[in-house]
């Protein structure tokens, strides 16, 4: 499985759009500064993903995202609407849960 995830920067209340194989992962990496775009935005907050069978169908939907500002809006509409305290899976669960109140 592959995720399409949005994060909050809790500093800036700003959205971030990425994809990955691991969310839990990705968020260590992003809040710990090692992911440029997001280094000076840290602490992130873990809002919710999507779930996608292959890598190239994930990456597609995170360029359509990032790329549509209608469609990034209604993602982080749903997102939010369907409960913002901790994030929501959208498909399948991860093998693993993400530290604190983040899951995904």
């Amino acid at each position: 499985m592959y995720y399409v995830y949005l994060l909050k920067s809790l500093k800036d209340n700003n959205y971030y759009i990425g994809q990955t194989k691991d969310v839990p992962k990705r968020l260590t990496r992003h809040n710990s500064g090692q992911v440029i775009s997001t280094k000076a935005r840290k602490p992130l907050k873990l809002i919710g993903y999507r779930a996608f069978d292959s890598r190239s169908e994930a990456r597609w939907v995170e360029h359509e995202l990032k790329n549509h500002s209608d469609k990034k809006k209604k993602f982080i509409e749903k997102l939010i609407a369907a409960g913002f305290n901790g994030g929501l899976r959208l498909g399948e669960p991860l093998a693993r849960r993400a530290s604190g109140s983040e899951r995904g």
